[in-house]
C-alpha cells in the first residue's frame, strides 16, 4: 500500500470496452485481462468501486431518439449494466476476487441493493463494489453515476476507462492535428465543450473535489501505473 498514490478508487468503464473486436456483447478475452488488471490492483493494497456502462447491450438513448419512451429506454439501460456487473463479478471472482455487486434497482435475486454505508464497508473489507443500474434513474448516464458513487465512497480518484489515451481539443478519431491535454481543471472541460463525460458528471466532480483521469483501457498495466502515481492520460482536477 506505501507505494500506492491513491487509497481508494472509483474506476468507471463503458460497456463498449468489454465487446474488444466484438460488435456486441463481451469478449470473454477483453473482461478476463481487465479483470486481471482489477485483481492486480486490490492485491497491493487499493480499495476499489466500479460502475460499468451498458453500451454494448443496449443504449436507451438511442432507441428514445428513434421514438421509444426515453422512461423505458434507460430503464432497459440500466438493465443492461446489471448484465455487464454480473459478468465482471464472474470475471473477478474465477480470479481469486471477492467481489459484491450493488444494485439501485431492487433486483434482489441476483445482487444486493446499492446502500451507500454497506459499500463503504465492502471497500473496507477488500471486497470489490460493482455499482449497477446507474443512479437507478432515468435521464442520467452510467457517467453521472460513477461521479456520484465516487462521492458517496470518499474515493481519492474518479478514472474513466476509455479507448482513448486521454482528452483532446477535438476528436482525434476525425482530426489527425488533435490536441491531448495532460492537464485541465473540471471548468475547462465544462466551458471547452469536451464530451468525453457527461456535463452533470463534471459538475459533480467540480463541486465535491474528486479528481477525474481520463485513460486508455486497452493498454495492459496502465491501471496500476496510474495508482502508482504515473501521469498517464488526462488529469481533471480542480482549479488551483
Amino acid at each position: 500500500m506505501s507505494d500506492l498514490a491513491y487509497r481508494r478508487v472509483l474506476l468507471k468503464l463503458s460497456g463498449e470496452a468489454l465487446m474488444g473486436a466484438e460488435d456486441y456483447g463481451i469478449d470473454p478475452v477483453v473482461i478476463g485481462r481487465i479483470a486481471r488488471e482489477i485483481m492486480e490492483v486490490r492485491e497491493a493494497g487499493a480499495e476499489i468501486g466500479l460502475v460499468i456502462g451498458g453500451g454494448n447491450i443496449f443504449r436507451g438513448a438511442g432507441l428514445a431518439a428513434a421514438g421509444m419512451d426515453r422512461v423505458t429506454g434507460d430503464q432497459m439501460g440500466m438493465l443492461a449494466t446489471v448484465i455487464n456487473a454480473l459478468a465482471m463479478q464472474d470475471a473477478l471472482e474465477k480470479i481469486g476476487g471477492k467481489v459484491r455487486v450493488m444494485s439501485a434497482l431492487k433486483i434482489n435475486d441476483v445482487c444486493e441493493d446499492y446502500i451507500r454505508r454497506r459499500a463503504v464497508r465492502h471497500l473496507e473489507k477488500g471486497r470489490i463494489g460493482i455499482f449497477a443500474a446507474g443512479t437507478g434513474n432515468p435521464f442520467f448516464t452510467t457517467d453521472s453515476a460513477a461521479a456520484l458513487r465516487a462521492i458517496e465512497i470518499n474515493a481519492d480518484l474518479l478514472l474513466k476507462a476509455t479507448k482513448v489515451d486521454g482528452v483532446y481539443d477535438r476528436d482525434p478519431k476525425k482530426h489527425a492535428d488533435a490536441v491531448r491535454f495532460e492537464e485541465l481543471d473540471h471548468d475547462e472541460v465544462i466551458a471547452r465543450d469536451l464530451q468525453v463525460m457527461d456535463t452533470a458528471a463534471f459538475a459533480l466532480c467540480r463541486d465535491h473535489g474528486i479528481p477525474l483521469r481520463v485513460y486508455d483501457i486497452s493498454v495492459p498495466g496502465n491501471l496500476m501505473r496510474i495508482l502508482r502515481g504515473d501521469s498517464i492520460g488526462t488529469l481533471v482536477r480542480a482549479r488551483r
